[in-house]
């Protein structure tokens, strides 16, 4: 099977850290010591809100009784042959026996189903129930039945909801309001029978959970089984009218068998509860692997804002999964080999790879790709090669990659390699590509592989390049093994990898940002609210007045009516000086010829604001005043802003700037909350960074005076919420290092 990932057993450590209600000891399951993992129903954290009103913490629903219930209704349950519901109750009947469910069907046109007592409705059942199944065309009228039974879960199967189109919409909005009024959770509607599948019971070690929104795109991962890797859990969410993603992401991270969780997305409900959500697993160090589909949807936008025209929908997904250490896929066997090595591997001991082949033209191309995606290959000591050269020829290369020429791997020298490169200390990682199956060279090897892996905490990861995948060495040597991860393709091995390593490396470091986002307005805030115009944009006078309320610097300037004015405050300002037209209804001066720079005179003052508002006049633009500005000439132009996305909220957005700010399109993402390090990590995603360090003699700029202004901003962000629709600060000079950085302009559009 392409992708097939066969992962190590072990359970990975993950220190016990407070997750979001208060430090727990660790309790032990099955004989290993695993970290308290937070639980409890709805309500378990206390209610604890941002500036915005928004929650900063997950609630966890308890979920317990929806995949392990001690009693099930099957409404609408049939036994005749040949209807769609008859399938459905029989597998729903062996599915109850499987997990000790008592299930009691519901039909007022039988008296009897598969030998089971039916019953006329919800009211005559003989004791209270955990779930009901719904095989009903129209689950509405039934929901209040159930809410009067105390039902805890609901499923909906049936479709033609939002995913029909507008009238489909409406009915799913009834929908939703009366199982919020019912008090119950609904799966569904248009979801399947993925959660009540058949799981295997007699496979080991942590397992993955699986989340989709479509049932068919998570069968490879369920099919991992057949390899030998554990699955717990399988949440089909369909169109999410209650339980969502977020629910069962937020569940998932605390339950201690769970390794990983693995999920295919189509589409967010709310954005903030995918947030919370992510942030719990992160807390609890469960890696969560994701396809996401929609990478190239953007959306038609209109802004006024150079920000608010340079990220899609799909920008703003993917900054926010990185953020809160989603690791993002695009496949399906990139997500079941990489959501099985994570739930598997134990946490790496160095970050260093070795490449180890029988073919140095093998060693160095999957040496060349894995160098590409960013995995560190170090170059092996002197001592350590001439121990190599012990058994593989001098004239091959063992520096990393380590090319043993063949020959070696079947005889005994072939576990004495594998074990010499293994005990290097800057070695944590070691892969075997085998492109193709030689036996009984390859026999042997698989066999050296799969012993050596047993003897080392290291990760031991295989690619077996047949592309027939029925040999021996494959199917019981290396699949065989609990302790080596087998690929199938150069790429998804080097994808996971490269996932493995970027998540313990995250979580090590990991701090919540919910932590430390802000719960009180500052006087900023007050100051802020004032200048507010609903429904207007504002001047760039306006604009700046909002930009110093939060302390971030502007240039000297006054604003003038007059040319005599213009000339007493370029004196004040000091020459030379920049003008400005200044009014509600100005986006972009430069394109029409509203800006004057490098003014040295005061005959040149006046010309200027007389053309100026002359040029406003005849584009019949209404102004508020000139700016004269100090002129600032040195340094990186840089572009910071605000947009609203529809599920995150406000987004910050930083980059390169300047009148090209559009069609370089550089820029990083950030979603509030988030703190300094996330601010600075915004700004290693640039292309352009580099820039910020000093090129062709140039000296670096006020990197810290930035990452001040990022943060600033998103302050403003949270604070002022729904009072602003954007903000676009461009150019933002950034001066020398330690001199600061200055909003030369600024736009801010009020909803």
């Amino acid at each position: 099977m392409l992708g097939s990932t066969h992962g190590t057993l072990t359970t990975h450590s993950r220190p016990a850290r407070v997750v979001a209600c208060g430090e727990q000891p660790p309790h032990t399951v099955h004989g290993m010591s695993e970290p308290h993992r937070d639980g409890g129903g709805q309500g378990a954290c206390p209610v604890d809100r941002d500036v915005s009103g928004r929650p900063l913490h997950a609630p966890v629903p308890d979920l317990d009784r929806f995949f392990r219930p001690e009693s099930v209704v099957v409404i609408g349950a049939s036994d005749r042959e040949g209807r769609p519901n008859t399938g459905i109750t029989r597998q729903l009947i062996a599915w109850a026996e499987r997990v000790g469910a008592r299930l009691h069907p519901v039909n007022p046109g039988r008296t009897e189903v598969f030998g089971r007592p039916c019953h006329a409705g919800v009211a005559d059942l003989p004791e209270p129930v955990d779930l009901a199944v719904l095989l009903v065309g129209d689950p509405l009228p039934v929901i209040e039945q159930l809410a009067e039974a105390k039902v805890k879960f609901a499923v909906a199967f049936a479709s033609g909801f939002a995913e029909t189109g507008e009238r489909g919409a409406a009915a799913q909005d009834r929908l939703a309001e009366a199982v919020t009024r019912s008090g119950l959770r609904l799966l569904g509607p248009n979801t399947n029978l993925n959660a009540f599948e058949k799981f295997r019971t007699d496979l080991d070690g942590p397992a993955i959970a699986l989340i989709t929104q479509s049932g068919h795109q998570g069968r490879p991962v369920f099919s991992l089984q057949e390899l030998g890797i554990r699955l717990s859990h399988w949440a089909p969410t369909g169109n999410e009218a209650d339980l969502e993603t977020a629910d069962f992401l937020s569940y998932f991270a605390t339950r201690p068998e769970v390794g990983a969780i693995a999920a295919y997305v189509e589409g967010l409900k709310d954005g903030r509860s995918f947030l919370l959500a992510a942030d719990r697993a992160a807390r609890n160090k469960v890696p969560v692997v994701a396809v996401k589909v929609g990478r190239t949807e953007t959306g038609a936008r209109t802004a006024a804002s150079h920000t608010g025209k340079l990220t899609g929908a799909d920008e703003v997904v993917d900054a926010a999964m990185r953020q809160f250490g989603v690791i993002r896929v695009d496949g399906l066997d990139e997500l079941q080999d990489t959501a099985a090595l994570l739930a598997r591997a134990r946490k790496p001991t160095a970050e260093g790879v070795a490449v180890y082949s029988i073919s140095g033209g093998t060693g160095a191309h999957f040496a060349d790709l894995a160098t590409a995606a960013g995995l560190r290959l170090p170059t092996l000591g002197a001592a350590k090669q001439a121990e190599l050269h012990q058994w593989i020829p001098d004239y091959l290369h063992v520096a990393n990659p380590v090319d043993n020429g063949g020959h070696p791997v079947g005889d005994w020298r072939g576990r004495k390699i594998l074990d010499a490169i293994l005990a290097d200390p800057s070695i944590g990682i070691l892969i075997c590509p085998i492109t193709g199956p030689f036996p009984p060279m390859s026999d042997k090897l698989a066999q050296d592989l799969v012993d050596a892996a047993e003897q080392t905490d290291k990760l031991v990861c295989v690619v077996w390049g047949s592309p027939v995948g029925t040999e021996d060495a494959y199917r019981r040597t290396l699949l065989g093994s609990t302790r080596v991860a087998t690929f199938r393709t150069f790429a998804n091995c080097i994808t996971a990898v490269r996932a493995y390593l970027d998540h313990h490396r995250f979580v090590d470091g990991y701090r919540s940002p919910f932590d430390d986002a802000p719960r009180v307005l500052s006087p900023s805030a007050r100051k802020a609210h004032a200048l507010m115009r609903p429904g207007q944009q504002l001047s760039e006078h306006a604009a700046k007045q909002l930009l110093r309320a939060y302390g971030i610097r502007v240039p000297r300037e006054q604003l003038v009516t007059s040319a005599a004015a213009a000339v007493r405050a370029a004196s004040l300002v000091g020459y030379p000086v920049v003008m400005k037209a200044s009014g509600p209804q100005l986006a972009h001066k430069t394109e029409l010829g509203l800006v004057k720079v490098h003014l040295t005179s005061a005959s040149q003052v006046r010309d200027a604001y007389r053309e100026l508002t002359d040029i406003a006049r005849y584009e019949d633009i209404p102004l508020d005043g000139v700016l004269v500005c100090q002129m600032i000439e040195r340094g990186v132009e840089m572009v910071v802003g605000v947009t609203r996305d529809s599920l995150f909220g406000p987004t910050v957005t930083v980059g390169l700037g300047g009148v090209l700010v559009e069609v370089l399109q550089d820029v990083a993402v950030g979603v509030p909350p988030f703190g300094e390090d996330q601010a600075r990590a915004m700004l290693d995603e640039l292309r352009g960074r580099t820039l910020l360090d000093g090129v062709r003699g140039a000296p670096p700029a006020d990197i810290d005076a930035l990452v001040e202004v990022v943060l600033r901003v998103q302050r403003m962000a949270l604070e002022l919420g729904d009072e602003l629709a954007e903000l676009d600060i461009n150019p933002l000079v950034v001066l020398p290092r330690g001199q600061g950085a200055v909003a030369l302009d600024a736009l801010a559009v009020c909803p």
